[in-house]
């Protein structure tokens, strides 16, 4: 069943993009991965650790502060941060690793570190885009800059300046921008540019999508899903989800949500299904993409549910059953993705928000607390195999989502890159 599955996802994946499916098993080059599910095709990983965690096998230095996750390309490591321990200024760089040792090849400057809200809110939180021999990054100010994967800047836009962009909370912008062929989507928020389509090579535009009455952007990164001829970009931003032709920008269909403080995860795709969700006390839904007089509609398969609400540590499908925190609470749950029953919840090892991945048919959570879990993915119950402290951990929330590639896992904590090994 669960190799199936699988073939069924991939399937779906070379429908969709051709690029993505390149990268979909030996690379991890955007937020929460090439297929943006925060589901890893890794097998054969270890089944639980030892007390302290996996082996170590290197740590690397001058990440900065920052919250954005790692991108994994062709043997470098792509983050961004701010006040780097390899930097003699507080700025903000795109950082780039070696992705056998660690070691920082170069950082390339995108402007001042963004010091808005509280000092845990503060710094860089969009992990970047890789395509090819380019990297695209979005700063909490809007600056949309891409960058060669040697460090060099090739072109720059504002979302705010040039596309009238605006934030439906105060945080600033943290979208992972979307590589379809030849073309960027990005979402600068607002009623007249809500989501745009950009040659990647120039910045040029090439169409905008108007939401009219959109509160402004959110913190998701967009999804591709295809329903039966059309390719269609799932969003959620301040006033909830839309799909979006990926053609021409045309506005295909939405589903409003109450106004609430911030709507951060990214949407779940599967096949013609789209759950998605936000927190503070919003909650998930479930909807059906259905063609409809040429083009897209989507039917409520489920209203939006509390019990399923989490504000920022993302939720992951595997199987038939959502996993993922409980707002911010710090326990995990599981839900029927069809019907939105929840299975279970429970505390785990750590405490606070916890972001979610899995490989392997296992949970790898990551508590703000700097704890380091691993779970069964099962209806059945919660059963924590292992767990383990991530070193240098506390100080500030660990908010970075954890990436298991290549048989390691990898884990930002403020300036530091851990690499564990997850293979005997």
């Amino acid at each position: 069943m669960q190799l199936a599955r699988l073939v069924s996802r991939l399937v779906i994946v070379l429908m969709v993009s051709p690029i993505i499916a390149a990268h979909a098993d030996d690379n991890w080059p955007t937020f929460r991965g090439a297929l943006r599910t925060g589901v890893s095709l890794e097998t054969g990983l270890l089944g639980e650790w030892p007390a302290g965690g996996p082996r170590l096998s290197w740590t690397g230095q001058g990440a900065g502060r920052g919250y954005a996750s790692l991108a994994i390309a062709d043997g470098k490591i792509y983050t961004l941060g701010d006040g780097l321990s390899t930097a003699s200024d507080d700025d903000e760089y795109l950082v780039c690793f070696d992705q056998q040792n660690g070691r920082q090849l170069w950082k390339s400057k995108t402007g001042s570190a963004w010091t808005g809200g509280k000092p845990t809110w503060q710094s860089s939180r969009s992990t970047p885009t890789i395509d090819g021999d380019q990297v695209y990054v979005l700063t909490a100010f809007g600056d949309l800059i891409c960058f060669s994967t040697s460090g060099g800047e090739i072109w720059r836009k504002n979302l705010k300046q040039d596309f009238a962009g605006k934030k439906a909370d105060g945080w600033g912008y943290s979208e992972s921008v979307l590589i379809d062929g030849d073309q960027l989507v990005c979402t600068p928020g607002g009623p007249k540019d809500t989501m745009v389509a950009l040659d990647k090579q120039t910045g040029e535009t090439r169409w905008s999508t108007s939401r009219s009455e959109d509160r402004g952007a959110g913190h998701a990164s967009i999804v591709m899903s295809t329903v039966g001829d059309t390719r269609v970009y799932v969003q959620t931003t301040g006033s909830g989800a839309m799909g979006v032709r990926a053609g021409d920008g045309k506005l295909l269909w939405t589903y409003d949500i109450k106004k609430t403080t911030a709507v951060i995860p990214t949407p779940i795709v599967q096949g013609d299904l789209v759950f998605f969700t936000a927190g503070y006390g919003t909650g998930g839904t479930l909807v059906r993409q259905v063609p409809a007089g040429g083009g897209v509609q989507a039917q409520e398969i489920y209203p939006t549910t509390a019990a399923l609400g989490n504000k920022h540590g993302g939720i992951v499908l595997v199987g038939d059953y959502l996993y993922g925190d409980s707002e911010d609470r710090g326990i995990p749950f599981c839900a029927d993705l069809m019907t939105g029953e929840v299975k279970w919840k429970s505390r785990g090892a750590g405490k606070k928000s916890a972001s979610v991945t899995s490989a392997d048919g296992k949970l790898y959570i990551r508590f703000s607390d700097g704890t380091m879990a691993l779970a069964e993915a099962t209806p059945d119950a919660y059963t924590e195999l292992s767990s383990f402290k991530v070193p240098g951990s506390g100080e500030r929330p660990s908010w970075a989502h954890p990436v298991v590639l290549g048989g390691k896992l990898y884990l930002r904590e403020g300036d530091t890159i851990l690499c564990y090994e997850l293979k005997d």
